[in-house]
């Protein structure tokens, strides 16, 4: 079998998302998910301009031989543009093996570890009355964990929580050009104790909680959240403070029993490497698509299990339903799953990619359908085109750029 096509498609369904497609001589095809969320053409370059000609008579099926000449014979490694260009390749590989042997993709990473992968959803609120009611609607859905969010008095506009202008209408935070958010950190690790305090008062607590920092704290600030949340006992804190500085969680971890999630930034387990073995975290937190795919998160995985750390996969709505599925059959098979990340998608992103994967009382399941178990809709994909769109950009009230 050779690999006779390798297609790159880029679709705006309500997030821009970049697939790519691989054909075979044999008919079969595979697909990878390529989105990098506001350098999304970057990748497009990378695999139209670099990649694509390289696969071109490969045999689809070695894999490991593919990512390994991909990763080395670049000479500049590592980086989220390199890595998402070949998650899209490793993912579409396997897609294509597993169809060839008949299996949904778990099957070939050693089958199933479990019966269901276990998620959590997001709720937030501009206040905390509001957060109460994003909670319930989580619940409602069937969620068994919930990661919350809320409003910082004072603030305009926080990340991860829904807002409006002064018109009333939703502020979304990707947009053409970067939305600038305003931030206070005093103000934010004054007011989230009270948050878990008043979520803990009305659901309990036996409800997992999750809380995400974005990585705005110095190493000291995260240590004293990580204290101070202490008594509501949370699930995770993620992303507690920038972790290019390994040795930051060792402040960290001395300070606090908060279990710690770091890595949806990540690209390659050099970045992990003091974090696992000094067991300075507790949840690795890396996307398929952003990590090089299947083939190096599943050794992170084998490698973190060594110091009992659990896996946790970066699952927002700018994963497409590529990068979601293949995600959700290594859940399912690797002994140390935590928890995964799902939003969902819209309902014409699901148009777009239409997949085998199901969410049901909370819970994913791949589905055996060989491969991924995801179909591209091409023509519908382009009746949707790209559209340029950018995260949010933090400043403090003196109108600096915040290190997040």
């Amino acid at each position: 079998m050779k690999i006779v096509d390798a297609t790159v498609v880029v679709t705006s369904p309500g997030r821009n998302f970049v697939t790519l497609k691989l054909t075979t001589d044999e008919g079969l095809t595979g697909l990878g998910d390529a989105t990098l969320n506001g350098r999304e053409l970057a990748v497009v370059s990378y695999l139209t301009d670099h990649v694509a000609p390289l696969l071109i008579g490969l045999d689809p099926h070695r894999i490991e031989d593919t990512w390994q000449s991909l990763y080395r014979g670049a000479y500049w490694r590592r980086g989220p543009v390199t890595m998402a260009a070949i998650a899209a390749v490793d993912v579409a590989l396997w897609d294509i093996k597993a169809k060839a042997a008949g299996l949904p993709l778990y099957q070939l990473l050693g089958g199933a570890s479990r019966d269901r992968v276990g998620t959590y959803g997001h709720a937030n609120g501009r206040d905390i009355p509001e957060l109460l009611d994003s909670v319930r609607a989580r619940l409602a859905e069937g969620y068994p964990a919930v990661r919350i969010q809320s409003g910082i008095p004072g603030l305009r506009a926080v990340y991860g929580v829904s807002s409006t202008d002064d018109a009333g209408s939703p502020v979304l935070h990707q947009q053409a050009r970067p939305l600038v958010e305003d931030w206070d950190t005093d103000a934010y690790l004054r007011h989230m104790p009270a948050v878990f305090e008043a979520v803990r008062a009305e659901f309990g607590g036996a409800l997992p909680l999750l809380h995400d920092a974005h990585h705005r704290l110095t190493p000291i600030q995260a240590a004293r959240l990580g204290k101070d949340l202490e008594p509501y006992r949370p699930f995770w804190l993620e992303d507690c403070t920038p972790a290019e500085n390994q040795e930051a969680l060792r402040l960290v971890r001395r300070h606090t029993t908060t279990p710690l999630a770091i890595g949806e930034v990540f690209n390659t387990v050099y970045d992990y490497q003091a974090l696992i073995t000094e067991q300075l975290i507790d949840y690795v937190r890396s996307a398929v698509t952003h990590f090089g795919g299947v083939t190096p998160l599943r050794k992170l995985f084998d490698f973190a299990a060594q110091y009992q750390i659990k896996s946790a996969v970066h699952g927002p709505e700018d994963i497409s339903p590529v990068g979601m599925a293949a995600a959700v059959h290594l859940d399912l098979a690797v002994h140390n799953f935590g928890i995964q990340e799902y939003s969902g998608h819209t309902p014409l992103t699901e148009e777009v990619f239409r997949h085998a994967y199901t969410f049901t009382d909370g819970h994913l399941h791949p589905g055996e359908t060989p491969g991924i178990g995801v179909e591209l809709d091409e023509e519908l994909a382009a009746a949707h085109p790209y559209k340029a769109a950018y995260l949010p950009v933090n400043r403090l009230g003196d109108g600096t750029v915040h290190d997040w």
